[in-house]
């Protein structure tokens, strides 16, 4: 772990001033999940991400953490926040969908996506939120299990503790 690095990064929820960088690494995350070449058009993604996210971090639908390095974007995380029935283990039904978990290449393995998961965690409890999930590549399945996540029918799953 590079310390001078961890030192200078700086964590910032976003606001919808934020809105172009939050866009330009969802286009970043999605040509690297999905293995897609830069010539890839997402043309229709991209306006749809942009529309998205200028509504959902306005009405809290939606907490999104950049991470930089002075100037440049080299990490973020995204958690989305959404209403189910009640069910007896879950009276509030206030659910999380933790996404877009991505740290740039050259900056892995110095415990910057721990730390942004950390921040949503902390985001969806002051939301009231006891049920997440998320998608997970094999590359972060280790990451959340770590924070208690379990794979449950394909989907990662965490359950807070009952206080």
């Amino acid at each position: 772990m590079n310390t001078e690095l961890i030192n200078r990064l700086i964590y910032k929820k976003a606001t919808p001033e934020d809105v172009d960088a939050l866009v330009a690494v969802r286009l970043q995350v999605l040509r690297t999940v999905f293995k897609l070449n830069e010539n890839a058009d997402l043309t229709d993604v991209e306006k749809a991400t942009y529309d998205y996210y200028k509504v959902a971090l306005l009405d809290g639908s939606h907490t999104a953490y950049l991470v930089f390095d002075e100037d440049c974007v080299i990490g973020v995380g995204g958690i989305c926040y959404f209403q189910v029935m009640p069910m007896p283990y879950d009276p509030s039904g206030k659910r999380a969908y933790i996404m877009n978990v991505y740290t740039d290449e050259k900056y892995r393995g110095n415990g910057i996506a721990g730390k942004v998961v950390n921040l949503l965690i902390e985001d969806s409890k002051s939301h009231g939120v006891t049920h997440m999930s998320l998608s997970s590549t094999e590359m972060g399945r280790p990451l959340y299990e770590k924070f208690g996540f379990v794979t449950e029918n394909g989907a990662m799953i965490y359950r807070a503790p009952k206080s």
